[in-house]
This record gives C-alpha cells, sequence and structure tokens, in this order.
C-alpha cells in the first residue's frame, strides 16, 4: 500500500505484516562532522560492549552506501546480539534516530545502516567466511592503473 499525503513529498511504504524498520536518510548535520560524529558515536558503542576485531573502513568516494564501514566481531549469536542492541541505544541516545537493521533475529551476521556508518557484527566463523574487509580494502581500480 503507497500512501502520498501532498504534492511534491515522498510516498511511504507500508506493510501489512511484520514490524518495518524506518529507512533513515543521512544525517541532518550533512558531510565530513556528521560522519565523523556517527563513527565516534559507533566506535565508542563497540569497545563499550566489547566488540572484537574492530575494523574500521573509509568508503566515503567509493560507494554511494555511505562514508565508514566497521566491521567487528562478537564471541557468540548472544554477544552479536547484545553488541547490535547497546549500538542501536547508543545511536538513539545520540541523536541519530533509528537506523536500518537487518539479521537481528539470527545473530549471526546483523547489519546496521546509519546512513553514514555501516556496521557488521559478526560471528567470527561467518565473519572470516564473508571476508567483506577483504573486499573493501582492495586498490581501486584507477590506482592501480597508474
Amino acid at each position: 500500500m503507497l500512501c502520498d499525503s501532498e504534492k511534491g513529498k515522498a510516498l511511504t511504504t507500508v506493510h501489512a505484516k511484520g514490524s518495518t524498520k524506518v529507512v533513515v536518510p543521512k544525517s541532518p548535520e550533512r558531510g565530513v562532522d556528521a560522519a565523523a560524529r556517527a563513527l565516534h558515536t559507533v566506535l565508542v558503542s563497540l569497545e563499550d560492549s566489547k566488540a572484537e576485531d574492530i575494523v574500521s573502513i573509509d568508503i566515503a568516494g567509493k560507494s554511494a552506501l555511505g562514508d565508514f564501514m566497521v566491521v567487528v566481531s562478537g564471541r557468540s549469536s548472544r554477544h552479536v546480539m547484545a553488541i547490535a542492541d547497546h549500538l542501536l541505544s547508543d545511536l538513539k541516545d545520540e541523536g541519530f534516530g533509528s537506523a536500518r537493521v537487518e539479521g537481528q533475529d539470527a545473530g549471526d551476521w546483523i547489519l546496521i545502516d546509519t546512513g553514514d556508518v555501516i556496521v557488521h557484527v559478526f560471528r567470527p566463523e561467518v565473519r572470516e567466511f564473508y571476508n567483506i574487509e577483504k573486499m573493501w580494502a582492495a586498490p581501486d581500480m584507477d590506482e592501480t592503473l597508474h
């Protein structure tokens, strides 16, 4: 079902079943300052939750997905879920609103998208299998041609 309240307003999709997470646009305070503040909030929260092997990757200019990607591990499914819950709470407390979340039910791999920062919280075996840091750490094609 689509709702359109006024001309020029964005359409909102309403799902009949289950809970729907709101897709959050980039932070209102645009640019490098907003992304840096969001990254700082994420890293502090992850450290506080005892997340392991925290890797931060600058993806600004490489992807339209966001400015930073953070990849971390939790010791177990329960730890992965606790890290994600704590991070979502901290983001909300710091004024970043509700982030988009995927995979929260299983606890193997939870993706949290704030708009500026994308956080992947993995169980170690799942992280090793997908190895997304390696994919994003690869040099740009332009750099390898010169």
